[in-house]
């Protein structure tokens, strides 16, 4: 029992990262109809972003809540200002061309982003950029304190990755449901040639877009860079697919699927790699993206739309 608590614990953990990255793709699906597949990326850019930020604030000496706070802080305004960025200049100019055009342009974008991080650092010492294809430690940004209620390890980072989780769901369900920027964003997905024609902004609807999807998957970057200290320039490589798969198995466009996606996806990872073999771990995100495909195309909470052709 007390291993399949642990497991449990740890899927949730991981289950947790992959719903705060499929927020972000949700969003730019739900208002533009969208992949980006650049999304991983920004998610890479968010841990060096934090990782730099880190070490300005000397957090490797004194590591402490309130700098733990402005590097958190740090990441999400940088990657935010990131997203609206690649919207602005690689999107843009491509949203009244083929959508299979937008989708090449993405995939553009995420290597861009993966190999760049990779050419040989132009400034040296603590904080090189690029940062060069060597693995970099990332530092606590705060105290780790472990817990073992009934022998069940328990860190605090993976309190407060749920935590962060949950809360950005119901911020973004507030968001989307409850206020005018999400009526706005509405708006924009049902049609947005028509939301102009009523007023909307709709350049500026879907930079916020962006910038709110990109500043989640910095905060994610931050939760995994904090307890898993390695990082590198294809760290959002996989996790940026895995999490493409959750949003989809949830249904893509919709937030609560989002974050149940990416909770089934740990979970299915963690038992499968605990319970059969851990080589699979990778491939069963796969598996469950072929199996909704084939049964429920439109995801567990997402509704089917006839499209004309």
């Amino acid at each position: 029992m007390t291993e399949f608590l642990q497991h449990l614990v740890n899927g949730v953990s991981v289950g947790t990262i992959y719903a705060l990255i499929a927020l972000g793709y949700t969003m730019v699906y739900g208002v533009l109809k969208l992949i980006n597949f650049a999304h991983g990326d920004v998610y890479m850019v968010g841990a060096f972003s934090g990782l730099y930020i880190a070490r300005g604030l000397g957090v490797d000496a004194e590591p402490s809540l309130g700098k733990a706070l402005v590097v958190f802080v740090g990441a999400i305004v940088v990657c935010a200002a990131l997203g609206v960025t690649i919207e602005r200049f690689a999107y843009r100019p491509l949203r009244q061309r083929p959508r299979l055009t937008a989708l090449i342009t993405a995939i553009g974008v995420s290597f861009l982003l993966e190999y760049g991080f990779q050419l040989p650092p132009i400034l040296q010492g603590e904080v090189p950029f690029p940062p060069g294809p060597t693995p970099r430690f990332f530092p606590e940004p705060f105290a780790r304190v472990d817990y073992e209620p009934f022998g069940v390890h328990i860190s605090n980072y993976d309190m407060v990755s749920l935590a962060v989780a949950v809360g950005f769901m119901f911020v973004l369900q507030y968001i989307v449901y409850r206020t005018k920027f999400g009526t706005s964003m509405r708006a924009v997905s049902f049609d947005a040639s028509i939301a102009g024609l009523m007023g909307i902004n709709v350049n500026r609807v879907i930079s916020w877009t962006f910038a709110i999807g990109s500043g989640l998957a910095a905060a994610a970057a931050i939760l995994v860079a904090g307890s898993r200290p390695s990082i590198n320039p294809l760290l959002g490589l996989l996790p940026g697919i895995k999490a493409f798969v959750a949003a989809v198995f949830g249904g893509i466009g919709n937030v609560q699927g989002a974050m149940v996606g990416g909770l089934v996806l740990g979970l299915a990872e963690e038992y499968v790699s605990g319970y059969l073999l851990s080589s699979y771990r990778d491939g069963i995100a796969f598996a469950l993206l072929i199996l909704v495909l084939l049964f429920k195309p439109e995801g567990l909470f997402g509704r089917a739309r006839a499209e004309k052709v």
